[in-house]
């Protein structure tokens, strides 16, 4: 199975940062970072995850004092850190996510192509829409694109990055003391590329990646992410809150994949997965349960409110909650369960926001390291996923005791890695190298 990590300092879980073993929230200290990506390095993990946000929640109440007060909310920007760390380790793969809807092609092509050389090839791009209003009015917009506009541009904006990365050839660069000729100039290429919402000529200015393509990742599940990421996509993250549902996902998902033309296994499905570590099953259900009585329902809401562009400070915390379905303009699908699941059991506005940022729908593996082992060699074996994104409850204690003692279980096991079988993180994925569409 393959592993990536997501890298977050003040850990996934709504109360994790308040639970008595984590650590203080150091958000810019590169000391933390650097400790966190060497022991999932140790490990032999495939990937450390950075993901971004481009803006503070300020839709619960009209502004950003709930979301300022109630959580952790200062964040690095991703790719200046992985580059930081790009030159702290030297095998495990690096991704940084950049949002489609306020970046240009010609920069996301540049900077990945060049994390991807200072690393060896351990650059992946995690290419997302972006989901709030907030985000939209940094950068001069009142509202953030509609969700059908915002993923036709994500398609076109992947689109072009690739024909960039493809622009040099891989022995475009034969440089010649004798002749004065540094490059073959019939390997480079303009890409000419002019379509509704991008115009661009190229070529890039940095040589050809090592992986040839950086490693591209989506996250979602609504249907349009479905259509782009099948045919776009190296690996997908997704949201999956049991394996029921992860199966049937994984199933269409593959079977979209084939019918464009792509084998199954050129795209790794990740559902997101939170695993709480105990000594026993026992202790693994008190720390949960602990973790559960740090959560602050209104921090839950700032969250809910901002991923879906509707405030819902509208509706007192005591009452039902309400059918919002048609009305959300963010993070559609990831809701429509959450929200069906509330109206069915008549769930208060306060205990979805508690419930939902619990885990923020993502499975749970809570036990013991035999029984975490177990949930996931499940999933693996029963095709719900190709493997996980670690998303820890708070840090650095909780994912230690994965790294450490679940690791070994899953090695024991044959089904994770004992080392590293390649320099890249294409080889860690077990993914192609593409050649340029020029060659």
């Amino acid at each position: 199975m393959h592993l990536a990590l997501f890298c977050t300092e003040a850990g996934m879980h709504a109360g994790g940062w308040r639970h008595p073993d984590a650590g203080a929230v150091r958000p810019f200290d590169l000391g933390f970072y650097r400790e966190l990506a060497l022991k999932a390095e140790a490990a032999k993990l495939d990937m450390l995850f950075v993901a971004d946000k481009l803006g503070l929640d300020d839709l619960y109440g009209g502004g950003v004092a709930a979301t300022v007060a109630r959580r952790p909310n200062a964040r690095p920007e991703p790719l200046t850190l992985i580059a930081a760390l790009a030159g702290a380790t030297s095998r495990i793969g690096l991704g940084a996510t950049v949002s489609t809807s306020y970046a240009e092609p010609y920069h996301v092509a540049r900077m990945f192509a060049t994390i991807d050389h200072l690393s060896g090839g351990r650059a992946a791009w995690n290419a997302v829409t972006s989901v709030s209003d907030s985000e939209a009015r940094n950068f001069g917009r009142a509202a953030h694109l509609d969700h059908a506009s915002r993923y036709e541009r994500a398609d076109e904006f992947i689109d072009v990055v690739r024909k960039l990365w493809d622009s040099w050839e891989e022995d475009a660069i034969r440089p010649d003391k004798a002749s004065g000729r540094f490059a073959d100039d019939r390997r480079v290429h303009y890409i000419d590329h002019e379509g509704r919402h991008f115009r661009v000529r190229g070529p890039l200015n940095v040589e050809r990646p090592p992986q040839g393509h950086p490693v591209v990742i989506q996250a979602g599940v609504s249907g349009t992410f479905q259509d782009i990421a099948t045919r776009q996509a190296d690996l997908v993250f997704t949201v999956q809150p049991d394996l029921d549902s992860a199966k049937r996902a994984y199933a269409a998902f593959k079977a979209q994949v084939a019918a464009n033309g792509r084998p199954p296994g050129s795209v790794k499905m990740l559902p997101g997965l939170m695993p709480i570590v105990g000594r026993s099953d026992t202790e693994a259900e008190d720390i949960r349960a602990e973790l559960r009585a740090l959560i602050d329902p209104v921090a839950g809401l700032t969250f809910m409110s901002g991923s879906m562009n509707y405030d819902l400070s509208r509706h007192p915390l005591d009452g039902p909650f309400p059918d919002l379905r048609d009305v959300i303009t963010g993070s559609r699908g990831r809701f429509q369960r959450v929200i069906a699941d509330a109206l069915e059991r008549g769930a208060t506005v306060a205990e979805v926001g508690a419930a939902y940022v619990e885990s923020l729908s993502f499975a749970v593996a809570a036990g013991s390291p035999k029984t975490v082992a177990d949930i996931l060699e499940q999933w693996v074996t029963e095709q719900a996923a190709d493997g996980f994104v670690l998303m820890p409850p708070y840090l650095p204690g909780g994912v230690d005791g994965f790294l450490t003692q679940v690791v070994p279980e899953l090695q024991r096991r044959g089904l994770f890695r004992r080392e590293y079988c390649g320099a890249t993180l294409r080889d860690h994925l077990g993914l192609d190298r593409p050649a340029s569409r020029y060659a």
